[in-house]
C-alpha cells in the first residue's frame, strides 16, 4: 500500500489545540479557578529631599537723613574792610554788603526746622563806623532776628564809612540751610541806573491830571558800557552765585531742550 503524508494536519490540530486551550482559559478565569497575579509596580530608591529655606536678606540699615544745614560765612577779613572802606559806588556797597557778612558769620551754623528764617534791619551807621540806629522791618524767625541781634551788638570796631557821610540802608539777614545771599557782584555798579517806569496816567482822582512826560531814552547810536573797566574782579563763586540768580530768574520751561 501507498501511503500519502498530508502536510495540513499538524497546522489543523495546532489550531485545534489553542482553540481548546482559550476555551479552557476562558471557563477558568470566569469561575474564579484562575487569579491572574497582580503586577507590582518596580521598586524605587527612596530619595530624600531636603528643603532649605533661607531667610529674606535684610539691606543694611542705613541711618535716617539729619536736618539740612549751613555752616556761617567766613567772617570777611581786613583787606575786605580796607576795600569796603572806600567803595562809594551804589550807596556804599561793598561796605553793606561786607557788614551783612560780618553779622552772619557771627551767628553760627543755619539748622533746618522751626528755627531758620530771614530778617530784614533798617539800618543807620555813623560816618565813624559805630550803629546809629536798628529797626526790624519784619522777620520770618524769632531765633533769627535774636541770633542777628546779639551778633550786631558784639560787632568789633567798624572803619569809617566810605562817604564820610551816615550810611543809611535795609539788609535782609538770611539764616537758612540753603542760601545766604553770598557773594555779591561788583562789576556793573558804575553803569547807571535804568529809568524807574512810572505810569504816565497815574492820576489820585481829585487833583487835576497832568499827563507825566515819558521818561528820556538813551541815543541808540552811542555805545552802552556793559562792565565797569576799573571794577575789581569778581571771584569765580561769585560769578556762579550771579549766574544761577538770572537763570532762576529767567528761566522758561518752553526753551528747555528734552531729549528725544
Amino acid at each position: 500500500m501507498i501511503f500519502v503524508k498530508n502536510p495540513t494536519i499538524p497546522v489543523n490540530l495546532a489550531l485545534a489545540l489553542g482553540v481548546h486551550l482559550a476555551i479552557l482559559l476562558l471557563v477558568l478565569v470566569l469561575t474564579g479557578q484562575l487569579v491572574w497575579p497582580e503586577a507590582k509596580a518596580p521598586a524605587l530608591d527612596s530619595l530624600k529631599v531636603e528643603v532649605i529655606r533661607l531667610a529674606p536678606s535684610t539691606p543694611p540699615s542705613k541711618p535716617a537723613p539729619g536736618p539740612a544745614s549751613k555752616a556761617a560765612p567766613p567772617a570777611p577779613t581786613a583787606e575786605d574792610w580796607a576795600l569796603a572802606s572806600t567803595y562809594t559806588l551804589k550807596n556804599s556797597k561793598r561796605y553793606r554788603n561786607t557788614w551783612g557778612q560780618q553779622v552772619r558769620s557771627m551767628m553760627g551754623t543755619a539748622i533746618e526746622g522751626p528755627d531758620q528764617g530771614a530778617v530784614r534791619f533798617a539800618i543807620e551807621i555813623a560816618p565813624d563806623g559805630r550803629l546809629a540806629k536798628l529797626q526790624t522791618i519784619w522777620s520770618t524767625s524769632d531765633k533769627a532776628e535774636q541770633l542777628a541781634r546779639q551778633a550786631i551788638v558784639n560787632l568789633p570796631p567798624l572803619p569809617p564809612t566810605p562817604t564820610g557821610q551816615p550810611l543809611v540802608f535795609e539788609k535782609t539777614i538770611s539764616f537758612q540751610p540753603f542760601d545766604d545771599g553770598w557773594p555779591p557782584i561788583y562789576k556793573f555798579d558804575c553803569l547807571p541806573d535804568p529809568p524807574r517806569y512810572s505810569n504816565p496816567f497815574g492820576w489820585d482822582g481829585r487833583s487835576a491830571f497832568v499827563a507825566k512826560p515819558p521818561p528820556a531814552r538813551p541815543d541808540p547810536n552811542q555805545p552802552m558800557p556793559t562792565e565797569c573797566p576799573d571794577a575789581p574782579e569778581d571771584s569765580l563763586e561769585a560769578e556762579a552765585a550771579d549766574m544761577q540768580r538770572q537763570v532762576d530768574l529767567w528761566e522758561s520751561s518752553r526753551l528747555k531742550t528734552h531729549p528725544q
